[in-house]
């Protein structure tokens, strides 16, 4: 053995040395540095090759040259000169990894599209040796003795966070399937035995742990025959949160529970090539109609909108109040300090005219800082950075409190708006679903919106978070990863803060002498009694600016004779059935029924439009077909009684012909997510 790599061994069982004999300076080395030591005298528990990466390799160099351009700290010796293992190569790309969040939560610009894509294949390409190093990882911190948790200072608020979680850049293709599984867990430290600050007991995490989860039970809807129910009405929905959260389980190596996959949230996390709207309407609708692919004897319909996009320079002043969980439970990296981070991005996009305001909650509410202008960043940032975690949660009273500062700063003509960063766990306070629900719809009514982010896992309460951002007039997002909270409050700032066109509800009529019978795909939990329509007291969805909906009706033709088995519904004695209005309908499948409102009225606009029979399309436009393998992914997670012929090869054919120019990434991403389904499913 040559004397450089018996000095390269050596210096690597000195630093694990080191590690193992000052356990606290170990755990704070590991957690905070860039690089990471790998134990030599360990075995892997993933089997991996051991071949030697020459410094010619393409991926040697492409390896040298982030680290070079980001300056990534490096713990292999000649690295850039001599050749390396497949171990230390996982090292190093760690490092760098984590030098990227650091940048990133900096300025989200900072790391270039072409080099996080470098960055995704290395890491698809060395994910068994990521796993291995994370597990090692695991192993040193287990073997730690447990250190008193130290509260931090008044003095300590401008420390440095931990490394919080990362996903694929949102601006490129994206989406290793080991990505978030196995690297992420290399920074996000093991809670120290005895519990965490505020006396809390260790967070719940999915898995072999004790897991408490929460999200209502979700019925396929069915179909309906027309001779009997010719009306569908539903509100929209501009809810993403299960989408990114069904990716966290299969990011996780597990794939969701049923409930947790809300077909419509799936379909509308994506943006659509709609028009834009003319006439100063506010949103235009495009439909489509083709043949069914998970049933090529039905249809499929698709509805579209396309909210208006507004310039930077026409936006109206924002009034916004961080309503901030600081519970016990918020005390881990992908919750307190990932909110930190993600708030971070979205004051560095605030304007002068627009205020801040925070509040936080735990054992009390308390205001952190009153309102302030966007011009003054570093003031605001650094009340942010003060945030502790520690305490039970008195949900309840940190939004009434929240509400009273946004009421005190309430802005005429401007988006006032309550942005609410939590696990959902409200145990402590107003906590009742009812009692919460009444006093968010009485706000709404006020003209202060909601908007909810949830954050973590183990005890994650989707359903009353869904639930409460309904009743707010706001949309739901799930933040799993900082790249994750750029999209959702860089990204789609506009369409998530700046509301266009509010109680938006669809009602479609279908024509029985062209339509047997109907199913809506997905909005379970959204659908509205038919008398709901005309009603501009009942509450229904939003649209933000440059937002779009889409929905995706499957229809049975009349005389078709369908393998589903449609409900059994006895003949009407007193009226007639399955037939049309004399001299109505003609060749007309449908008609489409919109009902909205301005952010600032109270009674509603109606847009009416009909859908040909003969509008049926032999080749599907991109969105439709990208809609549809969402729409199959879904069902096929869900196991729907629906699925027809659905299966992960349907699913990949639909997204690859309808992936069309995916400039932010996201479409590659799925596809990507859906390889990564199936081979859950073949491993089970």
């Amino acid at each position: 053995m040559s004397y450089p790599i018996l000095s390269q061994m050596w210096q690597r069982v000195s630093i694990v040395a080191l590690l193992l004999l000052i356990p606290s300076v170990g755990i704070a080395i590991l957690r905070q540095s860039a690089t990471v030591a790998v134990p030599v005298n360990q075995t892997p528990k993933i089997s991996t090759p051991t071949t030697s990466i020459l410094p010619n390799h393409p991926d040697y160099q492409a390896l040298q040259a982030f680290v070079q351009k980001y300056s990534c700290v490096v713990s292999v010796q000649n690295f850039g000169t001599v050749a390396i293992t497949r171990t230390e190569f996982a090292t190093i790309l760690n490092a760098c990894v984590n030098r990227s969040n650091e940048l990133i939560a900096t300025d989200p610009k900072i790391v270039t599209e072409a080099d996080m894509k470098t960055l995704q294949r290395l890491e698809s390409k060395f994910a068994p040796e990521l796993a291995t190093l994370t597990s090692q990882i695991d192993e040193l911190q287990d073997s730690t003795p447990t250190q008193a948790p130290r509260v931090r200072t008044q003095d300590e608020s401008t420390r440095k966070t931990q490394p919080l979680p990362t996903a694929p850049s949102l601006s490129i293709s994206s989406g290793s399937s080991m990505h978030n599984q196995v690297v992420n867990r290399a920074y996000m430290p093991k809670t120290q035995a005895g519990g965490i600050r505020g006396g809390v007991a260790p967070e719940p995490q999915t898995g072999s742990r004790f897991n408490t989860e929460n999200y209502n039970r979700i019925e396929d809807n069915p179909f309906h025959r027309v001779d009997n129910d010719p009306l569908s009405t539903f509100s929209i929905d501009v809810d993403t949160a299960s989408y990114s959260n069904v990716r966290r389980f299969i990011t996780q190596g597990e794939l969701p529970p049923k409930d947790a996959v809300r077909i419509e949230e799936l379909i509308n996390y994506f943006t659509y090539n709609y028009p834009q709207p003319k006439d100063n309407r506010p949103f235009s609708v495009t439909t489509e109609i083709a043949a069914a692919p998970w049933n090529p004897q039905h249809k499929l319909v698709q509805v579209g909108l396309q909210g208006k996009r507004l310039e930077s320079e026409t936006l109206p002043p924002s009034n916004l109040v961080f309503l901030i969980d600081v519970s016990g439970s918020m005390d881990d990296p992908n919750k307190l300090p990932l909110v930190q981070q993600s708030l971070k991005l979205l004051v560095n996009k605030l304007r002068p005219e627009d205020r801040v305001s925070l509040v936080v909650y735990a054992g009390n509410a308390g205001l952190v800082l009153p309102a302030t202008a966007g011009s003054q960043k570093s003031t605001i940032l650094a009340a942010i950075d003060r945030l502790e975690a520690g305490g039970s949660t008195a949900g309840g009273q940190g939004i009434e409190l929240a509400y009273k500062i946004a009421e005190q700063s309430f802005l005429k003509s401007g988006n006032n708006r309550v942005i609410l960063a939590t696990d959902g766990d409200f145990n402590v306070g107003v906590s009742s679903d009812a009692d919460l629900t009444r006093l968010i719809e009485h706000k709404r009514d006020r003209g202060i919106f909601l908007t909810v982010l949830g954050f973590g896992t183990g005890n994650y309460k989707d359903s009353k978070m869904e639930q409460l951002a309904d009743k707010g007039n706001g949309n739901y997002a799930y933040i799993d990863t900082l790249l994750e909270a750029k999209k959702v409050l860089v990204n789609d700032l506009r369409g998530t803060l700046f509301t266009i066109a509010k109680d938006v509800k669809i009602q479609v009529e279908f024509n029985p002498a062209k339509v047997q019978a109907y199913r809506l795909i997905g909005y379970e939990n959204r659908l509205l009694q038919n008398q709901d329509f005309n009603d501009d007291k009942k509450d229904a969805g939003e649209i933000g600016a440059g937002h779009s909906v889409t929905a995706l009706y499957e229809i049975i033709p009349t005389g078709m004779k369908s393998d589903v088995k449609l409900p059994t519904v006895d003949p009407l004695r007193y009226q007639r059935s399955g037939e049309t209005a004399s001299g109505e309908g003609g060749n007309e499948l449908m008609l489409l029924k919109l009902r909205y409102k301005l952010p600032q009225d109270s009674t509603s606009q109606l847009i009416t439009q009909t859908i040909q029979d003969d509008d049926l399309r032999a080749d599907p436009s991109t969105n439709l077909r990208f809609a549809a393998a969402v729409a199959t992914f879904g069902m096929v997670l869900r196991d729907s009684e629906y699925k027809g012929n659905a299966n992960y090869d349907l699913v990949m054919k639909l997204a690859t012909q309808g992936k069309g120019e995916d400039r932010e990434g996201l479409r590659d991403e799925f596809i990507r997510l859906v390889e990564q389904s199936r081979g859950l499913i073949t491993r089970k």
